[in-house]
């Protein structure tokens, strides 16, 4: 087997680095689909590079065990059984995190569809916690927004109009599927947790960015955020406008600079590192065949 079935595992760190950096600057609309979908390329390489590794340990089944023995036959050595173990405990390891996230995730859908009968659109709860979030739909069922009294309290009329301008960009751009892409590739491959994060951060900031478009204030959006955040900020903080700790620092002080140029620029390296992860995938399937044609033939 050639070096070239480890580089998707290792080719998942300069992507992790870079993402953070990719995520701060620009319109945050093109950086999270193109971190999204580099991250889908990069967990896709990483599993089936690690699903050859750990089917190498074939070669100790019988019949092929025999022919590891055999001394008139010049077979190529596949990777050390020890290696391929830990693929193979690694490859499940994946699973059960993927699995695990996707039930966590679907059954807070389903808790969140079941609070209230949707009119318009919109489900208000009566409780005391600040929330608001965007209700994804299903087949047949368009998704909706629900807040809480709590939240609607907190805001005034026009810092309201942040929150559902907020919230519907989350629906109509379709946020939760580039969220819940990223977090399935983190699931398999931890090293992509924060091309995970980043990606969180930057529907937020693409959600404020459309909400300020729609009431035409960025300073009044600004000030919304900044007002959930402080209501987050308790022992029970609520998601708010997709509050989450110091993000919220970041995502105000971006409100008030001027609106994002798009800096196709940045998402050079994130596309050159998903040709790089397809191209070594390539490669190292193409070792692979020849290595379980010599074995089966």
């Amino acid at each position: 087997m050639t070096v070239a079935i480890y580089l998707p595992l290792l080719l998942a760190l300069p992507l992790a680095l870079i993402a953070p950096r990719v995520a701060a600057r620009g319109a945050p609309g093109p950086a999270a689909r193109a971190l999204a979908a580099t991250a889908v390329v990069a967990a896709v390489s990483s599993t089936w590079s690690l699903t050859m590794l750990a089917l190498t340990m074939l070669d100790d089944v019988p019949p092929l065990s025999a022919l590891d023995d055999s001394p008139t036959l010049e077979l190529p050595e596949p990777v050390p059984g020890p290696i391929a173990l830990v693929a193979g405990i690694i490859l499940v390891w994946g699973g059960v995190r993927l699995l695990a996230d996707a039930r966590r995730r679907l059954g807070t859908h389903r808790r969140l569809r079941a609070v209230g009968q949707v009119q318009d659109g919109l489900v208000i709860a009566d409780w005391a916690r600040p929330m608001a979030v965007a209700v994804p739909g299903t087949v047949g069922r368009p998704g909706h927004l629900l807040v809480t009294t709590g939240i609607l309290r907190l805001l005034d009329a026009d810092e309201r109009r942040v929150l559902f301008a907020h919230e519907q960009a989350h629906l109509e751009h379709r946020h939760h599927r580039l969220v819940a892409a990223a977090a399935a590739a983190a699931a398999v491959n931890p090293l992509l947790i924060p091309v995970r994060d980043a990606v969180a951060y930057l529907v937020e900031r693409w959600a404020d960015e459309v909400a300020a478009t729609r009431v035409g204030d960025r300073r009044l959006t600004a000030k919304a955020v900044a007002r959930a955040a402080l209501a987050g900020s308790g022992p029970e903080p609520g998601p708010a406008l997709g509050i989450d700790g110091g993000a919220a620092v970041r995502r105000v002080r971006a409100l008030g600079q001027a609106t994002p140029d798009r800096l196709r620029r940045r998402l050079i390296v994130p596309a050159l590192l998903a040709a790089g992860f397809v191209a070594v995938a390539a490669i190292a399937t193409e070792a692979f065949v020849d290595l379980a044609r010599a074995w089966l033939n």
